[in-house]
């Protein structure tokens, strides 16, 4: 037996099996370059550390179950002049997730709302954080069907575990029936326990309305508002451009 199978078990046991992919590469590194042991070491285990963060990169990126892959990179900021940049990149350090405050995108549609908060949630990722994308339409169905089988509990306290929660599309359509109770209640939940992203073709004086209730809306708002980022991004649609950009880009 080699001293490579005899080390498999010992670096099962300690979940290093990692190594084992790097291990003869490194190896044969140390002779080549003369390293000492202390540097030998020092490169293997390098490897096991970036491949655990690519593990949980990749890992955190599946669970958000975003739309698309979106990143401030390839968001196209020349498109619009009026479109904030300095406020999105500063919001790109992710800073917000760890203070826990809210960012509200709010504008017409094609000017970026969905990809700008898919994007900082990629960047939450990136910094280790856990992250959940969902539409508005699918996140108060998910909701409304909880409560009909009696796991609203369980599916509220996931959706207040992760450290950003990105909300897409809310007021497309009015709220009914228990909804706007729900939305309240995942406000009231995360305030200042987590961060929330927002996207909304409505104007922020438009979303009290929402709720049909003045002393909820009034409630639910003012969590909302209390650490908040409202960035309003306006100008015409990227997917409908006018006709002179159409001729620019032809």
């Amino acid at each position: 037996m080699s001293a490579r199978d005899d080390l498999v078990p010992i670096l099962k046991r300690l979940r290093l099996s990692g190594l084992l992919n790097t291990l003869e590469l490194r190896a044969e590194q140390a002779v080549d370059d003369k390293l000492g042991y202390v540097d030998f070491v020092y490169r293997l285990l390098h490897d096991e550390v970036e491949r655990r963060d690519a593990n949980k990169l990749t890992r955190l990126i599946r669970q958000a179950d975003f739309e698309a892959h979106k990143t401030l990179q390839d968001f196209d900021f020349s498109f619009n002049p009026k479109i904030p940049r300095e406020r999105i990149i500063e919001l790109g350090t992710t800073s917000f997730v760890e203070r826990q405050e809210n960012v509200l995108l709010v504008g017409p549609a094609g000017t970026g709302k969905s990809h700008i908060a898919q994007a900082l949630g990629h960047r939450a990722c990136r910094a280790g954080y856990k992250t959940r994308y969902v539409a508005a339409h699918q996140l108060l169905s998910e909701l409304r069907a909880a409560r009909a089988d009696r796991s609203w509990d369980k599916l509220m306290y996931k959706l207040c575990a992760v450290d950003l929660l990105i909300i897409d599309d809310l007021g497309l359509r009015p709220l009914a029936q228990d909804e706007p109770v729900d939305l309240y209640e995942l406000i009231r939940r995360r305030y200042e326990q987590g961060s929330l992203v927002i996207t909304s073709n409505r104007a922020i004086d438009e979303w009290y309305a929402m709720f049909g209730d003045a002393l909820l809306a009034s409630s639910a708002m003012d969590r909302l508002l209390h650490h908040c980022h409202v960035v309003t991004l306006d100008g015409h649609s990227y997917r409908n451009p006018p006709s002179k950009a159409r001729a620019k880009t032809a």
